[in-house]
C-alpha cells in the first residue's frame, strides 16, 4: 500500500534533476518515442530509461510500448494534481501565532 507522504516524495524526486526537466520539456509538445528523447538529449539508453523509471514512477509521465519503442507523455491529471499539491503545501495559514510560547 502506497503512503501519501511517500508519493508526494516520488512527485518532487521526478522534479529534482535538470536532464528530467528536459524530458518534460519536451514533451509539452506531445508523446515522444524514445529514440526522439535519446536524439534530443545526447545522452545514452541507459541514462534515459534510469530518467524515465523515475517519472514514470511518480505519475508525472505516462509510457505505453509499440513495437520495441517506448512512448513517453505528459500525465496532465497528475499534473493538475501536482499543482493542487504544491500549492496546498506553500499555503500559509491565516491564524495569529502564539509568539510566546517559544522555547
Amino acid at each position: 500500500m502506497s503512503r501519501p507522504h511517500s508519493d508526494n516524495a516520488k512527485v518532487f524526486k521526478a522534479f529534482c534533476d535538470e536532464t528530467r526537466l528536459m524530458v518534460l520539456e519536451l514533451l509539452q509538445g506531445g508523446e515522444k518515442c524514445a529514440c526522439v528523447l535519446l536524439e534530443s538529449l545526447d545522452i545514452t539508453q541507459p541514462t534515459l530509461s534510469h530518467h524515465m523509471n523515475i517519472l514514470v514512477e511518480s505519475g508525472i509521465v505516462s509510457a505505453r510500448k509499440e513495437g520495441r519503442w517506448m512512448y513517453y507523455s505528459i500525465n496532465e491529471l497528475k499534473g493538475e494534481k501536482t499543482v493542487l499539491l504544491l500549492r496546498s503545501l506553500l499555503m500559509v495559514a491565516d491564524v495569529q501565532s502564539d509568539r510566546t510560547a517559544c522555547c
